[in-house]
């Protein structure tokens, strides 16, 4: 499987578009650098403690108060809750985590007005934007995300990806880490770690220990609400997240960000740095590689696949509904149930896409065709949690109800990745009415008498949609004659497929429009 990365720039927002074997699979944003992403550390203040939600509010900046639960404190809470009181004291010395020491755990099942009150001030990091019209969700559990480690403060567990499945390597990487980790951290090893040397893995932890004593500084003397450590810039994030081995190409079109990407590979994964292209077509990077195509056909309420199968995607509030119709798709099977098989296992994997390439989150509904075999259900099932084990996002899938609804729990950081594919019409501009078309031959004889006897020193050509210029050319010789003896001039037609179908232009000879209006 080959993955390929198209970044497009305009008006310094940056697109990326992933793509599996030509197929796009994710598409992500970059503009700026946002406030409240996900990994984004603040000083807030809690303004509101709710024990029946056994959660607070907090004061982070946002126009919604953020949502801290009391699981979210995590067990070392105390800890970190003295760590920040200390750093925040005024008196210009940083409080280094190393010399910390660790109180007692949290119990799991203890009450948020036990450890939280109104106006106490918090290091927060953001686990989930904001969304709709709910603020940002906060943990107090910090992590720091490098490319091959993320560092996890007062904590002294190494944790490794399970996706490394070799215990061999798994045994080096743990003694590794073991050796080269400040005291009061701990470290999860991700899945790219698999197999790379000391050094490379040695100098991912150091950068994110100069991140955190960065937040160290930024605590000192602090007022809240304040952004205390920013997540990398989005490129930088994205890059770190999305690169693989199986890269084969990464292709931008501008030059300051083909830079940018290089030096980050040049650090990052210096094998890579050879893969990334700088695009110099004429047509958009996205029109070239075909992502515009892509995205019109998976951004739609209805979607296409190319066996004449599609799905029916429908939003709510609450939740995400798609429909799995089998259309005109052709089988070579006679039996309806073999058939209604084959169907739902091509839609699955493209659901899986969409999912990911949407980004939709939290419940969805998906209505398969119906099977009566429960042996057939439990295939779509299982190929179902398959593919979405690729996805980053966690998700759970429920096995197929009686009535063939398999239910869909998938998680939500971010606002859903909505691209809008229906257009105006041209005709009408939405209004949905349309002047007559067999009044369109009088409106244009009518047009051109007056052109031709306002405007007697000008060539003139008829310039209107191919399908309207196809319809007038059978009698559109004796129409041209008509004109010529009356006003002693030829009139010429050309064909515009830009133009919509009742729609039409006078021309003169240097190909301007001539504008007039009856009370010339």
């Amino acid at each position: 499987m080959s993955y390929e990365l198209i970044v497009q720039t305009q008006d310094s927002e940056a697109k990326f578009a992933l793509t599996s074997d030509k197929k796009l699979v994710e598409l992500h944003h970059s503009a700026g650098n946002p406030e409240f992403s996900v990994g984004d550390v603040y000083l807030g203040r809690v303004k509101k403690v709710v024990p029946n939600l056994n959660a607070a509010f907090v004061d982070v900046g946002y126009q919604k108060d953020a949502f801290l639960h009391y699981l979210d404190l995590g067990p070392q809470f105390k800890t970190f809750e003295k760590f920040t009181s200390e750093s925040l004291k005024n008196d210009g010395n940083r409080f280094s985590m190393k010399k910390v020491k660790f109180e007692e755990e949290i119990p799991k099942d203890g009450k948020i007005t036990d450890v939280l009150s109104q106006g106490k001030l918090l290091a927060v990091q953001v686990t989930k934007e904001p969304i709709s019209s709910k603020g940002p969700r906060l943990t107090c559990e910090i992590t720091l995300a490098g490319r091959y480690v993320v560092l996890v403060p007062f904590s002294n567990k190494v944790s490794i990806s399970q996706r490394i499945k070799d215990q061999d390597e798994r045994d080096r990487l743990r003694r590794l880490m073991q050796s080269i980790r400040p005291s009061n951290c701990g470290v999860i090893i991700r899945t790219v770690a698999e197999n790379k040397k000391v050094a490379e893995l040695d100098n991912d932890l150091r950068e994110l220990v100069e991140r955190w004593e960065k937040l160290e500084k930024g605590l000192i003397d602090s007022k809240p609400p304040k952004r205390i450590l920013g997540e990398l810039n989005k490129t930088s994030a994205i890059l770190r997240d999305l690169v693989s081995p199986e890269f084969s190409a990464i292709h931008v079109d501008d030059e300051a960000v083909y830079e940018e990407i290089r030096d980050y590979l040049r650090n990052a994964a210096p094998e890579k740095e050879k893969i990334v292209k700088l695009y110099n077509g004429k047509h958009h990077i996205f029109e070239t590689f075909g992502i515009n195509r892509q995205l019109k056909a998976a951004f739609g309420k209805q979607v296409n696949l190319s066996s004449g199968a599609y799905l029916i995607v429908e939003h709510t509030e609450a939740m995400h509904v798609i429909d799995v119709n089998s259309g005109n798709r052709k089988t070579k099977t006679e039996s309806q149930e073999q058939n209604a098989l084959e169907t739902n296992l091509e839609c699955a994997e493209e659901i899986a896409r969409v999912l990911r390439l949407r980004d939709m989150g939290g419940i969805i509904a998906v209505d398969f065709i119906d099977m009566a075999e429960s042996a057939n259900q439990q295939k779509l099932h299982e190929r179902l949690r398959e593919l979405l084990k690729k996805d980053k996002a966690k998700s759970h899938v429920l096995a197929p109800s009686k009535f063939g609804v398999v239910e869909i729990t998938r998680q939500r950081v971010r606002p859903e990745t909505e691209i809008k594919t229906a257009e105006v019409c041209p005709a009408c501009n939405g209004t949905g009415e349309v002047t007559a078309s067999v009044l369109l031959t009088d409106e244009i004889d009518s047009d051109l008498d007056h052109i031709l006897s306002t405007y007697t020193n000008q060539k003139v050509v008829l310039e209107a949609h191919p399908f309207i210029v196809s319809f007038l050319q059978k009698n559109f010789r004796a129409f041209q004659r008509k004109k010529f003896f009356k006003f002693k001039k030829w009139v010429s037609m050309r064909p515009n497929s830009t133009y919509h179908m009742l729609e039409y232009t006078f021309l003169n000879e240097n190909g301007d429009e001539i504008n007039y209006t009856e009370e010339d």
